[in-house]
């Protein structure tokens, strides 16, 4: 068998194979940061040195985060709606320990990083050799176990849908525009959208379909958007009320949700934080197009304990948390570089600690005083069932019109 003239780049329809790819890239990067350890103490900080250290920076800082970002945001909760039994209880167990390799690596790259940016600026001459075998060391056990669980795994249960899902997100991270076919000209753009219609036909919703309690039901929905393997399931339209009483919304993602309510985590800070401050009085949105389904909730919201607010925070990506300390959520800044820099100077404060939750961000919970199930049907004719909770605290169930 003859070797290949070069080596052939996967495309994003083949999104485990770029992560592979991307593997393969990391391990050259790790054998030039290796080399250039050896190189140094040889023949000291020559040329060859200086555009040694900036591949690395340039790879390190940059391309590995957004591998990172990939298996943290889209592969490993992909998989995780997807596995069952077996499965399942290695993910349990593997997802965990893949977060807290991404976390060492970071904090490992970040003690390293100084060292190679005086180098590749011609100023500096030390490589901690320790430094360098321990952040190898762990990069390659990252990865063998992403190559010997995660990919067969996701090669085994993913649909050709999941699939595209996954490599459009990969393309997306980088800023990639997905290839889409070539569209003819539109007609007048009014006369489109007056025309523009989904006729619902996938199900149906009656008082006998529906269980007494609402929070039982939600479940039973919220599962079966999961296994239909819907867009972001647990993404919201969080609507709330300012002091000049004008709404506002955004999309923000449960976290929970029990008999006490539903559960999601923020800036105090921020606008939404400040609204419900003023007002506790807001509405979720929950919209599953796959299904023709949505669920409208209504209530009061209250603070999470602190103690149940330190819980999700610690087991958050440590960027996400280097990242609701930097940001004063919803306040004005300069430009995209200065939100960088605090970032920067957060992670160099925390360093190798594990970041503390700050006082104003935390979670809060909606008390549902209202939940209505909206199941779409032909016509318009939609099937809405609203549940209301009376004064003594019980659910009372009633059909609306479309």
């Amino acid at each position: 068998m003859t070797s290949p003239l070069f080596d052939s780049v996967p495309g994003f329809d083949q999104p485990i194979a770029v992560l592979k790819h991307c593997h393969d890239k990391i391990r050259k990067q790790l054998t030039t940061l290796q080399n250039l350890l050896g190189h140094l103490a040889q023949h000291g900080n020559t040329a060859d040195a200086q555009q040694a250290a900036k591949a690395v920076l340039q790879y390190f800082n940059k391309a590995a985060h957004l591998h990172h970002d990939d298996e943290e945001q889209d592969l490993m909760p992909m998989l995780q709606a997807t596995a069952t039994g077996d499965d399942a209880a290695l993910l349990s167990t593997l997802v965990p320990e893949i977060l807290a390799d991404h976390q060492r690596m970071d904090q490992a790259w970040l003690t390293l990083r100084p060292e190679l940016d005086a180098i590749a600026a011609g100023t500096g001459t030390q490589l901690a050799a320790e430094g360098v075998a321990a952040y190898v060391a762990a990069y390659q056990a990252h990865m063998s176990k992403e190559e010997g669980h995660l990919a067969p795994m996701a090669k085994r249960l993913f649909s050709a849908q999941q699939m595209e899902r996954l490599g459009t997100a990969m393309q997306r991270r980088r800023g990639i525009a997905p290839d889409a076919p070539e569209v003819p000209a539109a007609p007048d753009a009014a006369a489109v959208l007056a025309a523009m219609r989904t006729d619902y036909v996938q199900s149906s919703l009656n008082e006998t379909d529906v269980l007494a309690d609402p929070i039982a039901q939600f479940q039973k929905w919220f599962a079966e958007a999961v296994n239909a393997q819907v867009m972001e399931p647990n993404a919201m339209d969080l609507s709330t009320v300012s002091v000049e009483g004008k709404p506002s919304s955004r999309i923000v993602l449960i976290k929970q949700f029990d008999e006490r309510g539903f559960t999601w985590y923020t800036n105090y800070h921020s606008d939404k934080g400040q609204q419900l401050e003023h007002n506790p009085n807001a509405a979720l949105l929950f919209f599953w197009r796959e299904l023709e389904r949505q669920v409208r909730i209504e209530g009061t919201v209250v603070k999470t304990t602190a103690a149940e607010s330190d819980e999700y925070f610690n087991v958050r990506p440590v960027q996400s948390r280097l990242s609701a300390i930097a940001s004063q959520q919803s306040a004005p800044i300069d430009s995209r570089a200065a939100l960088e820099s605090n970032y920067a100077a957060v992670a160099a404060a925390v360093g190798d600690a594990q970041p503390p939750r700050p006082a104003h961000w935390g979670g809060y919970r909606l008390q549902a005083e209202r939940i209505e199930f909206w199941q779409g049907r032909r016509s318009r004719f939609h099937d809405r069932i609203v549940f209301t909770r009376d004064a003594d605290g019980q659910w009372s169930m009633q059909r609306l019109q479309p």
